[in-house]
């Protein structure tokens, strides 16, 4: 199939597709007057690659996971994978804590403006129209 079937089939645009070809997670092959033709399970392997990516891997890890994918999407053991794997989970996981602090220090930022501003809340906003000046 060409890309524009691929596509569509996937909900994926184009250039994403070509990105996934250039980054070694797609292989079309070429016609002689150069469109790409993809196999039958291009389509999978699109899937496998857009699950993937909604997981939180990179397409760094997930060219060295997809091989091991079978067809149903579970994961065989390939060698490699399962400590990148958890290098990943471990990735995320630091991540997480980052944003889980910083969602921490935004809502105490936020009670404290909310705070010093409620007795004023009364008060005309002094740039309002027809705020006393």
């Amino acid at each position: 199939m060409l890309i524009g079937e691929l596509a569509r089939r996937t909900g994926t645009s184009e250039r994403l597709l070509r990105y996934y070809e250039r980054v070694g997670l797609l292989a079309p092959w070429r016609r002689d007057n150069g469109y790409r033709e993809y196999d039958a399970d291009a389509e999978h392997v699109v899937r496998r690659v857009r699950a993937l990516l909604a997981a939180g891997l990179p397409t760094r890890v997930i060219r060295q996971v997809l091989p091991c994918a079978s067809g149903d999407g579970q994961l065989r053991p390939c060698p490699g994978v399962l400590d990148t794997l958890h290098r990943q989970l471990s990735e995320l996981d630091e991540q997480a804590r980052r944003l889980d602090t910083a969602r921490q220090v935004l809502r105490a930022a936020i009670r404290t403006t909310e705070r010093r501003r409620a007795p004023d809340a009364e008060a005309p906003d002094p740039g309002a129209a027809g705020a006393p000046r």
